[in-house]
């Protein structure tokens, strides 16, 4: 990045509600189903339907609006967003405009060692659009309206994060923080989460804000992090170049890792929003408020300061812990029956974490029973299994097929060898076979000793006890200088 210039960004983030039915009728919500197969008069669109508000997409944009301390609203009104897309088949779209759910809130995030708040400007819900394929023929685009309807709930912050860091941080808490209260699966993969980023550059603090250009398409934190360094870099050379930046809307190309030019900005006056004539204005009482506020379990954060505490965990490990409620809720499973906190800990982030993001799944899919895990720890920590063995080998086959760890291990052969005659033969096979390494030891390179070592884990195929295997070399190695 470059230091002559400020970057301010702002981020709209739309959540799909965990409702099993639309925001307006009753169509079953189902990812996957054949194109336009949950479709109904009501989200098609067609003359004299009326919507209906569905009440739990409501109760869980109200529960979600609390989680981040906002201000839910007393009057809730929704308007119409008029503009034209062959995916929306009214030719406008219910949101709200004036009157949101929620107004305010706070989302803390860490950056460069302190904690930043970053404020929330608005939370509204509205139905989503449909969706166009054009990959199905050449000569055509294809709708698919089963997604027309569906319940979004709209979170906007305040242009307040400064670095494409910053805003995947952000991001991140922003998932935590939704799953944990149950108010989204936030599945990006099936739509359930997708981000817009409004990005602009300007020389200096004093300087108004510069063209907010705002980037779509983006379908992973990965792509919003890459998006933004890509149209800060373009930003900045067009201004070092002395060149305008237009107010635009830009689509990011994954494949290209570029943003390409889609329209100009709209302003709200574009949309000629006015009030939904079809759903009568209503208010919330305090007590339903008060009600939804008593229910929201444990926040990420807060949970993270009792790990911390309860666990001795240190603030970094107790923060990755609780990104996820199913991890955080393992976790403490584990730790209620094994001693051993940074030990699950190191498992956890280490071996779990690299399989879910290799297999691109969520932790709930792997049904890994804490007992399981604990099983596997102490087989390690008995010496029975090496803990490369115990993550290379057994680990990813016990995921699999769910069977005891300990029975893995006995069916492959590889329990841990400690005896001192197996060891000694297969170091003696290492020293025959590399006189230029011994020789190497001899001449006082003690490194050379290691690479004994690896070839003794190697005609073990990883079963020796590597400590055990590293004091007998130098043992014998030291018996021939």
């Amino acid at each position: 990045m470059n230091s002559k210039y400020l970057t301010t960004i702002g981020l709209e983030v739309h959540v799909q509600l965990n409702s099993k039915t639309k925001i307006f009728c009753g169509c079953e919500i189902r990812f996957g189903a054949p194109p336009n197969s949950q479709v109904c008069p009501v989200c098609l669109g067609l003359p004299g339907v009326l919507p209906v508000l569905n009440h739990q997409a409501f109760r869980l944009g109200l529960r979600a609006v609390l989680a981040l301390r906002g201000t839910p609203s007393k009057r809730i009104k929704f308007d119409r967003k008029n503009y034209y897309y062959p995916d929306l088949p009214k030719g406008y779209q219910i949101s709200q405009y004036d009157c949101p759910l929620g107004q305010g809130g706070a989302l803390e995030i860490e950056t460069e060692g302190r904690l930043k708040k970053i404020r929330l400007t608005r939370a509204h819900l509205e139905e989503d659009a449909g969706k166009l394929m054009h990959d199905i023929s050449a000569a055509a685009s294809h709708v698919d309206l089963n997604r027309a309807g569906t319940p979004l709930l709209e979170i906007v912050s305040e242009p307040e994060l400064e670095t494409p860091e910053e805003a995947y941080q952000y991001l991140t808490h922003l998932k935590a923080i939704i799953k944990s209260i149950g108010v989204s699966e936030c599945n990006m993969e099936k739509g359930h989460l997708r981000c817009d980023a409004n990005v602009s550059v300007r020389k200096n603090a004093s300087d108004l804000l510069g063209k907010k250009v705002e980037i779509k398409n983006l379908n992973s934190f990965k792509a919003v992090k890459a998006a933004l360094q890509y149209e800060i870099k373009r930003q900045t050379e067009a201004l070092e170049k002395g060149e305008a930046i237009p107010q635009e809307t830009r689509l990011w190309d994954d494949l290209k890792q570029k943003t390409l030019s889609m329209r100009s900005k709209e302003e709200a006056h574009d949309y000629r929003y006015f009030p939904e004539p079809d759903l009568v204005p209503f208010f919330v009482t305090q007590e339903e408020i008060d009600r939804e506020l008593a229910s929201l379990p444990e926040l990420p954060k807060e949970k993270a300061e009792r790990f911390a505490r309860d666990y001795g965990l240190t603030t970094y490990d107790a923060g990755l812990l609780t990104q996820s409620s199913g991890i955080a809720d393992f976790f403490e499973d584990c730790a209620s029956g094994f001693p051993g906190h940074k030990t699950i800990v190191n498992w956890v982030i280490g071996p779990i974490s690299a399989y879910l993001n290799e297999a691109s799944l969520e932790f709930e899919a792997l049904k890994l029973a804490p007992e399981t895990l604990i099983r596997l720890i102490k087989l390690v920590e008995s010496g029975q299994l090496s803990f490369q063995t115990a993550k290379e080998k057994v680990f990813p086959e016990v995921l699999k097929t769910h069977r005891d760890p300990e029975e893995v291990m006995k069916e492959k052969g590889l329990a841990q060898v400690s005896d001192e005659g197996a060891l000694d033969a297969w170091i003696a096979e290492a020293i025959q076979a590399h006189p230029k390494v011994v020789s190497d030891f001899k001449s006082g390179k003690e490194t050379a000793a290691m690479f004994l070592v690896g070839q003794v884990m190697k005609k073990s195929r990883g079963t020796a006890n590597p400590g055990k295997v590293q004091e007998l070399m130098k043992k014998k190695l030291k018996e021939l200088v």
